[in-house]
């Protein structure tokens, strides 16, 4: 499993997210922002305050946390069977 190993905040919504496997790169979670439980960040410290939480998801407080495999997956444009993940039909 591909692990986070640094995150931080930039400019709008973005994050900047590093991986165990040498990817690295931004993210723009624009879309959720001021949706639903994405509220919370509309408050720019709350957003400002992501981390990376057990197992290994980038998280915020009170529970609010996004699948680092999703975040991966549209970082670098691989598939779940290109990250390993065993993929039936």
């Amino acid at each position: 499993m591909i692990e986070p190993t640094h995150v931080e905040t930039r400019a709008g919504y973005r994050i900047f997210i590093e991986f165990d496997d040498g990817e690295a790169g931004e993210v723009d979670l624009s879309d959720m922002a001021g949706r639903g439980v994405f509220a919370a960040w509309e408050d720019r410290t709350f957003f400002e305050n992501v981390y990376i939480a057990p197992p290994r998801t980038i998280a915020w407080g009170n529970g609010l946390d996004l699948c680092t495999d999703a975040l991966y997956m549209e970082l670098t444009g691989k598939t779940l069977a290109e990250m390993g993940w065993r993929v039936s039909a």
